[in-house]
């Protein structure tokens, strides 16, 4: 065995005890998630917002990246991308995906399962414009998820770009834009000892949100 694999093995999982009862939880799933998102604000102040987001191709073969949350409408939890990139495709493909937060330090997970649709260009628009300059011009000048010659030429281009728009509005990319993850399941997982961790699933059926308790 390899002194990593030693290493993996030993690493040990110690949780406190912080209960998550059904009895206690918000009924929308919704108003949990913002509560837990206030508290992992505390401890992630930059990156409370990061989450992994799982899409899968036509052929279903899944890819998963970490990307930043950037709001919560329309029903569900919006973020933005290149339209042209991997996810950009796989997203437009096959509009389903999966959404995790994870909270070491308070010992909190969401995973979030739903349709996927393109937010509108209006609101796109409003996202965009008040982005930073340098943001901008990145998402003109990389064609992101493309094979590149190196990091020089990508620097270079938007440098010329920043340079050639300087006292200008830059505008929004025709291929840049929100999605958004509409649920129609969430599951709120809660550290507990000895492994018996707590899950408190939310599930839309019929126009409501039922509310189970799922096996660690």
């Amino acid at each position: 065995m390899s002194n990593l694999n030693e290493e993996i093995l030993g690493l040990k999982y110690s949780s406190e005890d912080h209960p998550l009862n059904e009895s206690e939880v918000a009924v929308d799933p919704f108003v949990q998630f913002e509560k837990w998102f206030a508290e992992a604000m505390k401890y992630y102040p930059k990156e409370a917002n990061a989450f992994l987001l799982s899409t899968a191709a036509k052929d279903a073969k899944p890819s998963a990246r970490v990307v930043l949350l950037k709001g919560i409408e329309h029903g569900g939890f919006v973020f933005y991308t290149n339209y042209d990139s991997r996810k950009g495709k796989e997203l437009t493909e096959n509009p389903f995906a999966a959404m995790t937060f994870f909270w070491p330090s308070i010992e909190k997970q969401v995973r979030v399962e739903g349709n996927v649709q393109k937010v509108s260009a209006e609101d796109s628009d409003e996202y965009f414009n008040i982005r930073p300059e340098g943001s901008k011009a990145g998402a003109w000048v990389s064609p992101q998820s493309k094979v590149i010659s190196g990091r020089d030429e990508l620097a270079k281009k938007h440098q010329d770009f920043i340079k050639e728009h300087a006292d200008k509005e830059i505008a929004r990319p025709p291929f840049w834009g929100g999605f958004c993850i509409v649920p129609h399941r969430i599951e709120f997982w809660q550290g507990r000892s000895s492994r018996l961790h707590d899950r408190i699933l939310y599930t839309f059926e019929n126009g409501k949100w039922k509310i189970e308790r799922l096996a660690p």
